[in-house]
C-alpha cells in the first residue's frame, strides 16, 4: 500500500469511508483546536465532522513526502447548519510523520488563518477581505 496514494484517496472522499489503519493505535493529532492522542478520539473527531458540518470538502493542493515526513497543503471547507449556512473556508496544510512500520505516529494540522478569522466568517460571510488574522 503506497500512503501517498491512500492519503490523496482519503482527502478526495473526506470525511467518508477514510482509511483509518493508516495510523498507529496511539497517534497524536493536534490542530489550532484540538490535540489529543489515540486513533478512537481520531475517528470520534472526523465522525463529528461527518455529523454536524454540511457539505464538508477537503480540497489536496498539495502532496510531498521526504523519508518519514510528509507533508499536504490543503483548503478545508464546509456549510455551518445555521440559519443563514455560511460556508466556511480554512486553508491549510498538516505535517504527518511516519513510524518504521510506514504508520502515520504524528498529525499536526496548521491554519493560514486565525481561529477568530474561523468564527469571523460565521457572522460576516461576505467580508473575508476584512476579516481579523
Amino acid at each position: 500500500m503506497d500512503i501517498i496514494d491512500v492519503l490523496k484517496a482519503d482527502y478526495a472522499r473526506f470525511p467518508s469511508d477514510q482509511t483509518y489503519d493508516i495510523y498507529a493505535p496511539d497517534v497524536y493529532f493536534q490542530d489550532p483546536l484540538n490535540s489529543f492522542r489515540g486513533i478512537d478520539r481520531y475517528r470520534q473527531m472526523i465522525g463529528f465532522i461527518e455529523q454536524w458540518f454540511q457539505e464538508p470538502h477537503l480540497e489536496l493542493h498539495e502532496i510531498q513526502q521526504s523519508g518519514q515526513q510528509i507533508t499536504t497543503r490543503w483548503t478545508l471547507s464546509w456549510i455551518t447548519p445555521l440559519p443563514w449556512r455560511p460556508r466556511i473556508t480554512i486553508p491549510g496544510w498538516s505535517e504527518l510523520t511516519l513510524n518504521d512500520q510506514n504508520l502515520i505516529v504524528r498529525h499536526v494540522d496548521y491554519w493560514h488563518c486565525s481561529r477568530l478569522a474561523v468564527v469571523w466568517q460565521h457572522f460576516f460571510p461576505r467580508n473575508l477581505e476584512r476579516s481579523p488574522h
